[in-house]
C-alpha cells in the first residue's frame, strides 16, 4: 500500500466521520446535555465499539450478518430499539440531565455512558458497511500482508474517528455551556435529545440499507 493510497483513505475517513449519523447524534446529545465529561465518555465508548467491528469484519462476521437478511435484520431492529429506549427515556427524564456533583456517582454515570455509546456503535448496521465497503477499496488481494493492510487501515479509520469526535465534544461543549446553567433550557435540551433518538430509531427500523 502506497503512501498515496494511505492518504486517500485518511481523507475518505475524515468525510465519513463527518457525516450525522445515530453515533454522533449520541455524542452530541451528551455533550449538550451533560457537558464535555459526558461526551468524553460517549467519544470512547463509540471508539470501542467500532474496534468491534473492525474485529468481526476482518474475521468474516460482519459480510456474514450483511450476507443474511434475518442476521442483518435482527442487528438493525436492535440498534433501532436500543436508540428509541434512549430516546423515551430522555424524553421522560424530569428535569435536566446534568451529571451529579458526588465524585463516586458522577463516575458512575460516566461509566453508564461510555457502555450506551459502545452499545450504540455496536448496534449500528451502518459502520459494519463501512468497513466491509470502504476497507477493501484500499487493498490489494494479491498483496502477501492484505490483513495487516486491513488492520492498520482499520485501526487508523478508528483514530480519525476518534479525534474527530474530541474536536466535536470541546466545541459543542464550549458553545453549550451557557445553556446547561438554566434549569429549564437544560430539560428543554434533554427532551429534544430524546425525540431526536426517537426519530432516527424509528427511521432506522424502517431504511433498507
Amino acid at each position: 500500500m502506497s503512501i498515496h493510497t494511505y492518504m486517500l483513505f485518511i481523507g475518505a475517513s475524515v468525510v465519513l466521520c463527518l457525516v450525522p449519523g445515530p453515533d454522533m447524534l449520541f455524542l452530541l446529545g451528551q455533550t449538550v446535555a451533560k457537558g464535555r465529561a459526558a461526551g468524553l465518555s460517549a467519544a470512547l465508548g463509540i471508539n470501542l465499539g467500532a474496534y468491534v467491528h473492525l474485529l468481526a469484519a476482518i474475521t468474516g462476521l460482519s459480510a456474514l450478518i450483511l450476507a443474511s437478511a434475518t442476521a442483518f435484520a435482527v442487528v438493525k431492529f436492535a440498534g433501532a430499539a436500543y436508540l428509541i429506549y434512549l430516546g423515551w427515556t430522555a424524553i421522560r427524564a424530569k428535569g435536566g440531565f446534568a451529571l451529579p456533583e458526588d465524585v463516586g456517582v458522577q463516575k458512575t454515570a460516566l461509566r453508564r455512558i461510555f457502555w450506551q455509546g459502545f452499545l450504540s456503535d455496536v448496534l449500528n448496521p451502518k459502520v459494519a458497511l463501512f468497513y466491509i465497503a470502504l476497507l477493501p477499496q484500499f487493498v490489494s488481494a494479491q498483496d502477501s500482508d492484505a490483513m495487516t493492510q486491513l488492520v492498520v487501515l482499520g485501526v487508523t479509520g478508528n483514530m480519525v474517528g476518534i479525534a474527530t469526535s474530541v474536536i466535536y465534544v470541546f466545541v459543542a461543549s464550549k458553545m453549550t455551556a451557557i445553556l446547561r446553567r438554566s434549569p429549564t433550557i437544560s430539560a428543554w435540551m434533554t427532551k429534544l435529545m430524546g425525540a431526536m433518538f426517537v426519530s432516527l430509531g424509528a427511521k432506522l427500523a424502517t431504511e433498507k440499507l
